[in-house]
């Protein structure tokens, strides 16, 4: 007579247990993330020229502005959020003529969509979309080995960069040419 209870069953119940911390980060790890990563910005932020505050909306995302040195974009709006998956997401949306870059609204869609892919394999940071269409270049960091101070402080000074792009994007935008 078999028991409810087997080996292989006490050996599942045991795996769901642990598996939310093994492929998650739990709460209090996070938080303490969040506080290392705020340090960081507040540190590192005043050399690539973005002011970082903590998001209203999220407390695990702070949010930055790079107004300073852009020839194509009016700014670069820098959003930085911790995930519950052991991972630091780094995203610029570029702000161009006053609003963000929205594939919907390109002059060519299609034009701008195949920048993109081809942006993907020539950039250090991948470009994308979010699900509103707004265009943004970004950077996921994972945190399985550690907290990664410089390769932070690496991905937010070549945000900058992203804006020369823009400057190819902008016959698709709007027909323009960069400067």
């Amino acid at each position: 007579m078999r028991t409810p209870w087997t080996f292989r069953s006490l050996l599942f119940v045991a795996i769901l247990t642990v598996a939310p911390v093994v492929y998650g980060q739990s709460e209090p790890t996070r938080e303490k993330t969040r506080e290392r990563l705020g340090a960081l910005l507040a540190r590192v932020g005043p050399d690539v020229k973005i002011e970082f505050q903590q998001s209203t909306k999220n407390p695990f995302n702070f949010v930055g502005v790079l107004k300073e040195g852009l020839t194509n974009s009016d700014t670069l709006e820098v959003l930085v959020m911790i995930s519950a998956k052991q991972t630091i997401s780094i995203q610029a949306y570029p702000h161009y003529k006053g609003s963000y870059i929205n594939i919907d609204k390109a002059r060519n869609s299609q034009q701008l969509l195949r920048k993109l892919v081809q942006l993907n394999d020539s950039s250090f940071l991948f470009w994308g979309a979010d699900d509103t269409g707004d265009v943004f270049t970004g950077y996921t960091i994972t945190l399985e080995s550690g907290f990664p101070d410089e390769a932070i402080r690496i991905v937010l000074a070549s945000v900058r960069n992203s804006d020369k792009y823009v400057g190819e994007m902008r016959p698709s935008i709007d027909g323009t040419t960069a400067p």
